[in-house]
């Protein structure tokens, strides 16, 4: 068992696919031991979402559950946006496309649990950064969050 903080927020690195400048996050996950009594397959990511930002629509191999802490957005899923607010719990099943949009005037306070360290993303629209408006869509791709944070 293991009890963690949240780690200082940080900005999105630069991407031309999902441009979230004013944005941050944090990861949690549980550090590996050598005894191996450690969460070996949950990883959260704690945002704040930018007012006018976007999570594009988008999927993954790997089941997520979205929870929003603070703020009024819009949540795509099954094929439309949904508004949600605090207390909003989305539950996404692997492969099913999904996005999110800060449609307010403030920050949008969300979390996402991941189900296993190892997901397999794939973009099916973009947040092109300025001057990439013409990029095509990124292949899929894989993020190890372990790695990530060594």
């Amino acid at each position: 068992m293991s009890i963690l903080s949240v780690s200082d927020y940080t900005a999105f690195p630069p991407d031309p696919h999902n441009h979230k400048p004013n944005s941050r996050y944090s990861l949690v996950i549980d550090p590996a031991r050598p005894d191996g009594a450690y969460v070996k397959d949950l990883v959260l990511n704690f945002e704040e979402l930018a007012a006018g930002e976007i999570i594009p629509v988008h999927l993954h191999t790997n089941e997520e559950v979205l929870i929003v802490d603070e703020g009024e957005a819009e949540a795509f899923y099954d094929g439309e946006w949904h508004r949600v607010g605090p207390g909003s719990v989305i539950l996404v099943p692997a492969g099913t496309a999904h996005g999110f949009r800060n449609t307010s005037g403030g920050m949008v306070r969300l979390h996402a649990v991941f189900a296993g360290h190892v997901l397999g993303t794939q973009l099916l629209e973009r947040s092109p950064a300025p001057g990439t408006e013409d990029l095509p869509l990124p292949p899929p791709a894989i993020i190890d969050f372990r790695e990530l944070l060594s």
